[in-house]
């Protein structure tokens, strides 16, 4: 059987006033869901700093070994040419081993520049580790509670929620699809998430601009659906939502 407008009218307004009910819930949940998704981004981008930083100061410490076994080397290789000196036989020997001697400990003198540059690194770096596993405990700890928070809005609120859903798809199927893609588009479109309002004070209540007496009327007598000439939001009269909360 075809439904007259004043009963596509109040389907409407009925799947309207349950998308108001969920879209009210999801507000007592606010921004937490963004909170707990940014916060665990957060969370990741710290631990692989940290595990950078590691990598990095491991690498350093590796890097001093070295020098000091490098030192170890040059300072065996002086003292063997030192041995090398006192029985040398003519000056070229001489020259040579004295030679030796020199870039060996050239060799001492950059590594230990190097220690002391490495050490400085990691001073630093050190540092700023510390730091990141410091913040890293206090974003976790942020991340606990607004864990707990969310659970806790969702927990109270599910149940509502899922009921509405239900109740919403059910009035959905008394809805034909035409109407329903344009209510749809409507409340995608809306901030506030209304694509049927009432006339409140001789204004549409979705965008308060004034409607004529002659199309107040029209809406009242409820013979075809008007739409806000400024907003495009489906517009019904205040009566037939009273008929609908008594209903």
């Amino acid at each position: 059987m075809e439904q007259t407008v004043e009963q596509k009218l109040k389907a409407l307004y009925e799947l309207q006033t349950l998308h108001t009910k969920i879209d009210k819930i999801r507000q007592i949940r606010g921004e937490l869901p963004m909170e707990v998704a940014d916060l665990e981004d957060e969370v990741a981008g710290l631990e692989t700093r940290i595990q950078k930083f590691k990598a990095e100061l491991d690498d350093t410490e590796d890097a001093i070994v070295t020098r000091k076994n490098m030192i170890k080397e040059s300072q065996a290789l002086i003292k063997k040419y030192d041995t090398q000196l006192k029985e040398v036989k003519n000056n070229r020997e001489y020259d040579a081993l004295t030679k030796e001697v020199e870039i060996q400990s050239l060799e001492i003198q950059v590594c230990e520049k190097k220690i002391r540059e490495f050490g400085f690194d990691i001073s630093t770096k050190t540092e700023v580790y510390e730091k990141a596993l410091g913040d890293l405990d206090s974003r976790k700890n942020d991340l606990e509670i607004k864990k707990g928070e969310l659970q806790t809005i969702t927990s109270e609120t599910e149940k509502d929620e899922l009921s509405l859903s239900k109740k919403a798809e059910k009035a959905e199927a008394g809805i034909e699809e035409r109407l329903l893609v344009a209510y749809r588009r409507l409340r995608g479109n809306a901030n506030n998430g209304l694509a049927v309002v009432t006339i409140d004070r001789d204004s549409c209540s979705g965008c308060f601009n004034q409607i004529p007496p002659q199309r107040q009327l029209d809406i009242r007598q409820r013979k075809k659906i008007i739409v806000c000439e400024h907003c495009g939001r489906i517009l019904v009269d205040e009566a037939l939502t009273l008929e609908n909360v008594t209903a």
